[in-house]
């Protein structure tokens, strides 16, 4: 109990900073209706119990059994049983990711319906299973990861001028959207499994980069299918608040809702530790106890996370968005620094990231210091995002262009440890909360912007949010690799 308080006291901390943030809006300029904020406040006090019950459950039962999976996956010698298995586990755990549903909703919902959300979650999944797949091989044949990035970048720039603004915003939102607060832990266990068991010199730097991977996925599934389909075109517009009646109301409405997919997010990792431990496995019952009760703890913390940030933080989003765009644009930009800089905090993937980096490295790269960066880089990608929802010229490439080819630079000029947590931190930072507040907040913006076009413009946030942790990390990457030089020179000296 002991960790799970410890856990409840972190998170504390850092929702806090959101959830001040807020207040400040609200009652300088943006005030918001009593009931609303009522509902902020609760779901304020939902997001702290549920994501501390959250990462205590994913630290005893789905980090344990993404380990054991992913050590079983690198026991198999034959390449096709581990190309299937890494792309059944990838498309699984991906199709029920609660991210990945609220994205596909509000694409279908901006779209007037003409994308379906239910195309968008099997692409998706497909996407994610496949790079899966190739990740794990990457492990067992030790192929560099910067040009497996490098190649499966080019791809996506190639397939990016073929593709409408429209499904280029939408395609790397999904990206960002994907790699959640299911799939990343699960996913991270299996590269650390599968490393480990692999062994030899580049174990660490091995353990990380396959949620970079599982992320590209998606960009490069969904600009295929609007290329393969045609879309283009598309217009649509987001649907206006509709006022619930009370503060109580609207969470006793969904909590079932959240019950039910987090049942089923759950359900396929429930399903294969039955199949691998009976087959595989053959855990005592201790350890067997242990990770059901971690599946159980993970299934109640998610549900009270997803309650909360939809009934409390959606609406809010969108109204402080409306608010602060029709009170002064120019403070867009301003607000959605500090947003960034704050919303990544309340990430529950970057918590196990931060933390697996910590473990991984012995304590060489502290976790505060790459939640520092990952702030300042977060903090300028919704800044920049506010800009192009203002200026109309600025388009979603003229970011993400430069962006993607500068991080390809600098993985070869970075340990090789680096790159695969630059690429991972891009994953894990667009979890649920950019997912619901902080595109939310975008789509009201650019609703009230009227040069702006929400299917344009409102998406392209989270792509924003998953690229800059790609050049920031790398650039850590390099002080410390400077910072290395000078001690080894050092020691020579000596």
């Amino acid at each position: 109990m002991n960790v799970l308080f410890a856990k409840l006291k972190d998170v504390l901390l850092s929702v806090l900073p959101i959830t001040v943030l807020v207040l400040l809006l609200h009652f300088t300029i943006v005030p918001v209706d009593s009931i609303m904020l009522g509902r902020f406040l609760i779901g304020a006090f939902s997001v702290v119990v549920g994501l501390g019950i959250f990462l205590f459950g994913a630290q005893i039962g789905i980090v344990p059994l993404g380990t054991l999976i992913g050590e079983t996956i690198a026991k198999t010698n034959n390449v096709y049983v581990v190309s299937v298995l890494g792309f059944i586990m990838g498309f699984l755990i991906t199709i029920a990711e609660p991210d990945l549903q609220i994205l596909a909703s509000q694409v279908n919902q901006a779209s007037g319906g003409l994308v379906s959300g239910t195309l968008i979650l099997i692409v998706v999944s497909t996407g994610v299973g496949v790079m899966v797949s190739i990740g794990v091989l990457r492990i067992l044949f030790e192929t560099p990861l910067n040009k497996v990035f490098t190649f499966a970048y080019l791809i996506i720039l190639f397939l990016g001028f073929k593709v409408s603004q429209e499904f280029l915003a939408i395609s790397v939102d999904a990206s960002g959207a994907t790699t959640g607060a299911m799939t990343t832990p699960f996913i991270l266990a299996i590269g650390y499994g599968v490393s480990q068991l692999k062994g030899g010199e580049k174990s660490e730097e091995d353990s990380f980069g396959l949620v970079g991977l599982a992320s590209a996925g998606p960009i490069l599934a969904i600009m295929l299918t609007s290329i393969v389909k045609r879309l283009v075109e598309i217009q649509g517009d987001v649907e206006p608040i509709i006022q619930q009646e009370g503060i109580i109301a609207p969470y006793i409405s969904i909590i079932p809702v959240f019950l039910k997919d987090s049942f089923v997010t759950l359900l396929p990792l429930f399903i294969l530790f039955i199949i691998f431990d009976r087959t595989k496995f053959k855990l005592n019952r201790r350890s067997r106890n242990g990770i059901l009760k971690g599946l159980f703890y993970t299934f109640l913390g998610l549900t009270l996370f997803l309650v909360g940030v939809n009934a409390g933080f959606m609406d809010v989003g969108r109204m402080m968005g409306e608010g602060i765009a029709n009170f002064h644009p120019l403070l867009l930009p301003v607000i959605g620094f500090l947003l960034g800089m704050v919303v990544v905090l309340a990430e529950p993937a970057v918590y196990v990231l931060t933390q697996q980096v910590e473990e991984v490295t012995a304590g060489h790269i502290k976790r505060n210091l790459i939640l520092l960066v990952l702030s300042l880089g977060i903090a300028c990608a919704v800044c920049l995002s506010m800009l192009r929802i203002l200026v109309p010229g600025l388009k979603l490439w003229h970011f993400l262009l430069p962006g993607f080819a500068l991080a390809a630079f600098l993985s070869y000029r970075v340990p090789p440890i680096f790159v695969g947590i630059a690429y991972d931190s891009g994953g894990v930072a667009s979890g649920p909360m950019t997912a619901t507040f902080v595109l939310a907040f975008a789509q009201g913006a650019a609703h009230s912007i009227p040069s702006a076009n929400v299917l344009i413009d409102g998406f392209g946030v989270i792509a924003m949010v998953a690229m800059t942790p790609l050049v920031a990390i790398q650039i850590l990457g390099i002080v410390f690799g400077q910072k290395e030089k000078r001690q080894l020179a050092l020691l020579v000296d000596e």
